[in-house]
């Protein structure tokens, strides 16, 4: 079965319906990859990108994107690269109300089993339980 990668782009037009001719085609695309014609892969940072893109260009805030971005990992025939790192990301995004970067970070580190972070950031990581902030 062919691979092929899907950019954030793709997701922006399905997502927000924008462009309907668009989001049509991003709709069909999705359906075959769902069938099984094509494996589609996507990266964390694609997702990344896609979030940035909600929250700046369409004013989303996380309790509207937080669930799209859910149903993408949820996508039949799409891998996500780091998709569980994502996923854990999102927790603390909508949870904790951090950027969506901040709980990657966080995710990772929880992945990685380490509790300890050098960071000038006191807003947002403090926010997180179980987690020691250090200042060099």
């Amino acid at each position: 079965m062919k691979r092929c990668f899907i950019d954030t782009n793709l997701f922006v037009r399905y997502l927000t319906a924008d462009d309907p001719a668009k989001a049509d085609r991003v709709d069909a695309l999705l359906n075959k990859a769902a069938s099984g014609t094509v494996k589609l892969v996507t990266a964390d940072l694609v997702l990344t990108e896609l979030i940035w893109v909600l929250e700046s260009a369409y004013d989303l805030k996380a309790k509207d994107i937080a669930p799209m971005i859910r149903s993408i990992l949820a996508t039949p025939g799409l891998e996500v690269i780091n998709g569980s790192i994502v996923a854990r990301a999102l927790d603390h995004y909508e949870e904790k109300n951090i950027d969506f970067i901040d709980g990657y970070i966080v995710a990772l580190m929880e992945k990685l089993n380490i509790n300890d972070i050098y960071s000038f950031d006191r807003k947002h990581l403090a926010r997180i339980s179980g987690l020691k902030r250090i200042e060099p």
